[in-house]
């Protein structure tokens, strides 16, 4: 699982590194509301970039479960994929069909905290 770690701490430097370039560049060249998606796109690439750090330190105490755990991981990485990556790239270009990717990216997100949480209920 030290997959996980890796890839939970790659994309919790990313989520910061595409803060800052939202702060600091986009802030005077896209609209206030193509910014505010842009930053949802970044508190959730957080949340889940931490998600994927939790699957990585789980998956030794849930030994009976690490399938489980393993899907979840792999989907909350998918949905950081399409849900935050769709923001950025809905903000940055204003291709409003990318916001029916976005819906992808939360179910792919739900997918992964269910698996956590049965993989959790497991004896």
């Amino acid at each position: 699982m030290r997959l996980f770690l890796m890839l939970g701490s790659i994309n919790a430097f990313l989520s910061v590194a595409l803060g800052a370039f939202g702060a600091h560049i986009l802030e005077e060249r896209i609209s206030a509301d193509m910014l505010e998606v842009y930053q949802t796109g970044i508190q959730y690439h957080m949340m889940h970039a931490l998600g994927l750090i939790v699957v990585a330190l789980l998956a030794d105490r849930l030994p009976k479960s690490s399938g489980l755990v393993k899907i979840a991981g792999w989907a909350i990485f998918i949905g950081i994929i399409l849900f935050s990556g769709s923001l950025y790239v809905l903000s940055l270009t204003g291709i409003k069909i990318l916001g029916a990717v976005t819906p992808l990216g939360g179910v792919a997100f739900l997918i992964g905290w269910t698996m956590l949480a049965v993989a959790a209920s497991k004896k």
